[in-house]
């Protein structure tokens, strides 16, 4: 839990964009949280926190190991739901999410993942999913949009981006 709530406090200390952007990869790190990273960030060692403050690393929680509300004011939610890994569609969005984390990571993005329907977790409680669906909730835990397939990071990034807590961001940078 404390290697947690580290991790969320170094996404909210970060402020500098990634530099590179190159290939993406899927990362999973000693404490089974995975990420996706770009090829110049941390290894497969990387702890929840070191991975965190890495700017080129985008973290990807199962949703049963978080509640909406430990993002809060911290960090941006993508909740992606499937009925099962093998879903055609949660794989192209995970893809999709990991081909530049970078441009997540520099609005404060934090994925979560649900591919277990008959675990009721808290996001699967909240916004109740049928089969597929992509959720992108603001900071102050508000859903901002709902898709029922897949979107790709331009489309997201111009969501978030429309967000007032956003342009507000921009303004003070």
């Amino acid at each position: 839990m404390t290697t947690r709530f580290a991790a969320l406090l170094a996404l909210a200390a970060l402020a500098a964009p990634a530099a590179a952007q190159t290939a993406a990869m899927l990362d999973t790190g000693d404490n089974g949280m995975q990420t996706a990273q770009n090829d110049a960030g941390a290894g497969d060692d990387a702890t929840a926190a070191a991975a965190a403050e890495d700017a080129d690393t985008l973290p990807i929680f199962p949703a049963e190991e978080v509640t909406l509300d430990e993002f809060r004011w911290i960090s941006r939610p993508i909740v992606v739901f499937a009925d099962t890994p093998a879903d055609p569609r949660y794989q192209e969005q995970m893809e999709l999410l990991a081909r530049e984390p970078e441009l997540l990571v520099e609005r404060d993005v934090v994925i979560i993942t649900d591919t277990a329907p008959d675990t009721l977790s808290d996001a699967r409680e909240r916004l109740r999913p049928r089969g597929f669906m992509l959720a992108l909730l603001a900071k102050d835990g508000t859903v901002n949009l709902r898709k029922p397939f897949p979107w790709d990071i331009r489309e997201i990034t111009r969501a978030i981006d429309k967000m007032p807590m956003r342009q507000e961001e921009l303004r003070r940078q």
